[in-house]
């Protein structure tokens, strides 16, 4: 039962507002309070009556409420829960030796929460190494979600007589856009602005491994960029989105090019020379190791007339164990060799154990093959 109740209001100059206090029931109407402007026209007492105060408008009052909160807390919930990417920093470094790819993975952090460089296997004729952001974390859930975890890789079934730049050999281009697949809606929940360079990459995987009928062996760069467009002026909210990988091949060279050790770096701009520079410029760490060993010093030999796949692979993956220590600096790292009859086997392995991929068994014996033809 609501009760009803006047207001009689005195005019006065120093008081232009009346509130009015009906006395009801509880809820809305115990609650809300009527305002009326008191105009100054006369001296003669106003009456002022309240009336009751509309259903319809507490309910929408209420709903009002109740979204705003529900936005505030989903606004909250989502920056507290936004995606967080791990940066993995370093340097790899191959040498194709006669029969055998030796290569190893340098970790140099470039950030607190990096990750070391990963490797895993792509198919049973190449591995990649990881760079950039190879491991991503949500803050509400402990498990990492990595990279080099769970690939399945797709088969590459289109053909393909001519390529174009940034484009790589049919299986190798199912690799990669395997792994462009799962970067996609992990970079989409990114946010916030991000500050890079538009043609530095977010992801880079380095292939290792040989060739099908007969190339040899082959290194390759896919790099993954991304752009981001800003779609909400308030509250900074930016739209990422990650673009198709773009390929280089970096093995094997041009003709006539000399073939030595080929290194890539994440990020470009890591300071200190080349394990190559190091090997041309003599370095007095690296002509120790070779004084101390005949074999040693023909395999750098090799490396220094630029015929790299003539050394001899026991030799070589020796003398890469002795020398990674050295141009390291105390920094981890692991080192593995492929071979084209024998696969993938770890010659220092990582603490995180690698997982294995099935062979592609849908790629047709005869497609055609877009990879540069190695030159004797």
């Amino acid at each position: 039962m609501l009760l009803e109740a006047k207001c009689t209001v005195k005019y006065d100059f120093s008081s232009a507002w009346c509130i009015v206090l009906p006395f009801g029931s509880l809820g809305c109407d115990s609650v809300k309070s009527v305002v009326r402007k008191i105009i100054m026209l006369s001296r003669f007492p106003i009456l002022s009556t309240p009336r009751g105060p509309s259903p319809r408008w507490c309910l929408l009052i209420l709903l009002v409420f109740f979204a705003g909160f529900l936005s505030a807390s989903g606004f909250a919930q989502g920056h507290e829960d936004e995606i967080i990417a791990n940066l993995a920093g370093g340097r790899v470094i191959v040498h194709a030796a006669r029969d055998v790819i030796v290569f190893a993975a340098i970790d140099q952090p470039v950030e607190r929460n990096s990750v070391p460089p990963r490797v895993m296997n792509l198919d049973s004729m190449h591995v990649g190494v990881l760079f950039g952001a190879s491991e991503w974390r949500i803050p509400a859930d402990p498990k990492p979600i990595r990279m080099d975890r769970d690939f399945q890789r797709v088969g590459a079934n289109e053909r393909r007589t001519d390529a174009a730049p940034g484009e790589a050999e049919p299986d190798l281009d199912a690799i990669g856009i395997t792994l462009l697949e799962k970067l996609r809606p992990l970079v989409a929940q990114l946010h916030h602005k991000l500050d890079f360079v538009p043609d530095d990459p977010i992801f880079k995987l380095v292939i290792i491994g040989y060739g099908s009928n007969n190339y040899g062996p082959e290194v390759w760069v896919a790099e993954y960029r991304i752009e981001q467009q800003q779609i909400a002026t308030r509250g900074e909210y930016w739209q990422t989105r990650i673009l198709r990988p773009r390929f280089t091949q970096l093995y094997p060279p041009e003709k006539h090019a000399p073939r030595t050790l080929v290194e890539v770096r994440y990020p470009a701009d890591l300071k200190g020379p080349t394990l190559a520079e190091l090997i041309q410029g003599n370095d007095p760490r690296v002509v120790r190791l070779a004084s101390g060993e005949p074999r040693f010093t023909k395999v750098l030999e090799n490396l220094h007339g630029g015929q790299a796949q003539k050394a001899s692979p026991v030799d070589s993956i020796d003398f890469m164990r002795g020398l990674l220590p050295l141009v390291a600096n105390n920094a981890p790292f692991v080192m593995g060799t492929m071979a084209e009859q024998h696969g993938f086997e770890w010659i220092i392995p990582p603490a995180e154990p690698v997982e294995k991929v099935e062979e592609d068994k849908k790629r047709p014996p005869e497609a055609p093959s877009l990879r540069r033809k190695p030159k004797p």
